[in-house]
């Protein structure tokens, strides 16, 4: 293998095990604090919480009408800045 394709190769392999990491779970310390910002914002319960693309994405929060959202929240603040209806 030449240089140029060795540090290529090791490019392409760098990027493929970022990609890898996506959809991470969150710190047992960081899923408590989320989980109560989501009681405070009125939610009851939730589907899954991760860590994806750099944002924790929440699954499937039902709130206290019964209405279903997808949420995404900033990791620094864990304010919630997107809600996608179900």
């Amino acid at each position: 293998m030449r240089p140029t394709s060795t540090v290529l190769a090791l490019v392409l392999a760098a990027g493929l095990s970022g990609a890898a990491r996506a959809d991470e779970k969150l710190p047992p310390d960081q899923q408590a604090k989320v989980e109560a910002i989501l009681k405070q914002e009125g939610f009851t319960q939730w589907k899954e919480i991760e860590l994806d693309d750099g944002m924790i994405e929440v699954d499937d929060a039902v709130d206290g009408s019964g209405k279903q959202f997808d949420l995404k929240l900033d990791p620094k603040t864990l304010a919630i800045v997107k809600r996608k209806a179900e």
